[in-house]
């Protein structure tokens, strides 16, 4: 066989090659379109939403990009305090998911999707504490520590809600409490740093929480109720001076040992950071839970067929379930899977929320009420 020919032949048998490895290719592309439930698909589809900036970490983890891809979904989201969420432009928007249900309710109204909103998981607000800030409350009555036998100091406590707001009431300062002298980095008025309740889901339900207690265990309902605890509000906020819109920043200043010795976080961050770091950099970190909280719900609001899908999927799917909870977050329903990822860290975390009563939330327009006061 001469040059000539041997090339032919050779480009026959690459030709017949290069078919094969194209069909064998576009074979596993479609195997890989498909989701496990059997459907199929040639490509994923891109979800766009607004989230709550405390979801941020859970919907960028390449583990989530992944359990989505095999759904068929690539999200791509943007962050908003959940109360800013109503005034942002919708358009385009699959979904929004604030991080509780009366922001929920607004948005629901600018969506013609039947089935929604959908609540996947939720998280309780807790107080982070430095450990010396802790010990003093507890010396004088503001807080109550657990006792940790894996070391001498306590890493968790319950924050007496009603001591607090009567010290709040009172402007009590660090120097008045008994032990903070000495102690430069406890000065001036006590309070917990919380972010901008106008705007921002965990600054609104501190006020609901804070009212609830305030008022005598009594949900606030109208105008009058708002009146009564106006003024006490407006302190918890006004003292704070400048707030964030978001609890990402104030918990990280907090981690780095600057800012506020009490800021109001999220459980998930608390957990989330637990289950990411290593035990050396969570430092004198002491978890405080209100014995009256709220809790918040995040919820998901679809405004497409597409919001749906994944809201359905949050909810449902074992593997995003998993990832939601090594996040920090508790899925709904299911206490059983929080109670096992966090098994490793029930010093700091209170799985059964021991001792925590949940305060009813106001209405979206009574909230907004209140906190549109408390700024003044």
């Amino acid at each position: 066989m001469g040059f000539r020919g041997h090339s032919a032949y050779v480009r026959r048998i690459v030709g017949i090659v290069l078919a094969v490895l194209l069909i064998g290719g576009v074979a596993a592309a479609v195997v890989a379109g498909r989701d496990s439930d059997g459907s199929s698909g040639t490509a994923a589809r891109t979800v766009r939403g607004v989230i709550g900036s405390e979801k941020a970490e859970f919907f960028a983890d390449p583990e989530t990009v992944k359990a989505l891809a095999a759904r068929g979904l690539t999200v791509r989201a943007e962050t908003s305090g959940s109360w800013a969420m109503d005034q942002l432009s919708l358009d385009g928007q699959d979904f929004t998911f604030p991080g509780s249900k009366a922001p929920a309710d607004e948005l629901r109204r600018r969506s013609a999707v039947e089935g929604g909103p959908l609540r996947p998981f939720y998280s309780p607000l807790v107080v982070v504490a430095h450990r010396n800030a802790a010990e003093v409350l507890a010396a004088n009555g503001l807080v109550r520590l657990n006792a940790n036998g894996a070391s001498k100091f306590a890493t968790r406590g319950t924050l007496l809600m009603g001591p607090y707001l009567k010290a709040a009431e009172a402007d009590r300062t660090w120097q008045q409490l008994e032990g903070a002298s000495g102690q430069a980095e406890l000065s001036g008025t006590v309070f917990i740093t919380s972010t901008d309740p106008v705007s921002s889901n965990s600054g609104a339900l501190y006020l609901a929480a804070a009212s609830y207690v305030a008022d005598g265990g009594r949900v606030a309902t109208d105008t009058a109720a708002v009146n009564r605890t106006a003024g006490l509000m407006r302190k918890l906020v006004q003292v704070q001076g400048a707030q964030q819109t978001s609890s990402d920043a104030p918990f990280r200043d907090f981690i780095s040992g600057v800012g506020n010795p009490l800021v109001l976080v999220y459980e998930s961050q608390v957990a989330s950071l637990l289950t990411h770091s290593r035990r050396q950099e969570i430092g004198d970190l002491v978890v405080l839970y209100p014995d009256t909280t709220v809790s918040s719900d995040h919820t998901l609001v679809p405004l497409t067929a597409a919001g749906q899908r994944l809201g359905e999927l949050l909810s449902t799917d074992p593997r995003l379930r998993e990832l939601a909870v090594r996040h920090g977050f508790r899925p709904q329903g299911a206490p059983a899977e929080f109670t096992a990822a966090t098994a490793d860290h029930t010093d700091y975390i209170d799985q059964g929320l021991t001792g925590v009563r949940q305060a009813p939330v106001p209405t979206a327009e009574v909230l907004r009420t209140m906190a549109r006061r408390a700024r003044g």
